[in-house]
């Protein structure tokens, strides 16, 4: 895939971006030390103020990046306002980068209740008794909440709430950099209008 810190022709040959996502999302659970699919992603509010913050991808394919959220959180309303995002995946032990732009959907419930009942039992507790983003008036508070909900739950399956699921990034544009010498860096980008059309791909000055 590289040589030197250099994309090479196999990566320029390839026509399909996730081949190439799939590849060094790979290599990158390798010799990163924490979370290989931590992401920024980014938003923005209603006022068309710009908001970032770390997410862990939890699927990918040829739709789109799922992850997963309280839509009643912060993201969650600016997401559902906007249906838009862009995310940056960045992995330093391969210096290497991907940016991400694109339209959002909500996932399918049946996509929401596998991945939510694949989790912990305390994050799916967490689900129920976080009002994420909203002032906490101590740490009391949220303890009480887990312990309320450790008690509702104590037997049996815990539901998935109704104000949490996934959203997938529908990508329009996705954009590979790999680190070069002298700041010479390698930018390839995959550019699409609507789903289901063929990429079209560019080489970028650094």
């Amino acid at each position: 895939m590289t040589d030197n810190g250099l994309i090479t022709s196999d990566f320029q040959a390839q026509n399909e971006p996730f081949t190439v996502f799939a590849e060094w999302l790979k290599e990158a659970t390798e010799t990163e030390i924490n979370d290989p699919n931590a992401l920024a992603l980014a938003t923005v509010d209603e006022t068309g103020m710009p908001n970032v913050r770390m997410v862990l991808l939890k699927g990918f394919d040829e739709r789109g990046f799922v992850f997963y959220t309280n839509f009643e959180s912060a993201k969650g309303h600016e997401i559902l306002g906007q249906m838009k995002a862009a995310m940056c995946f960045h992995w330093k032990s391969r210096r290497r980068q991907v940016r991400v732009r694109g339209e959002i959907e909500v996932v399918s419930s049946e996509e929401a209740d596998e991945y939510f009942a694949s989790r912990p039992r305390g994050s799916r507790i967490g689900a129920w008794a976080s009002k994420q983003s909203r002032p906490l008036e101590s740490r009391f508070a949220l303890e009480k909440a887990v312990a309320e909900y450790t008690a509702k739950f104590h037997v049996g399956s815990i539901p998935r709430p109704p104000h949490w699921s996934g959203f997938r990034l529908k990508p329009v544009s996705i954009e590979f950099w790999q680190d070069g010498k002298f700041r010479l860096h390698d930018r390839i980008r995959f550019v699409r209008t609507e789903d289901g059309e063929a990429w079209e791909k560019a080489r970028l000055y650094p």
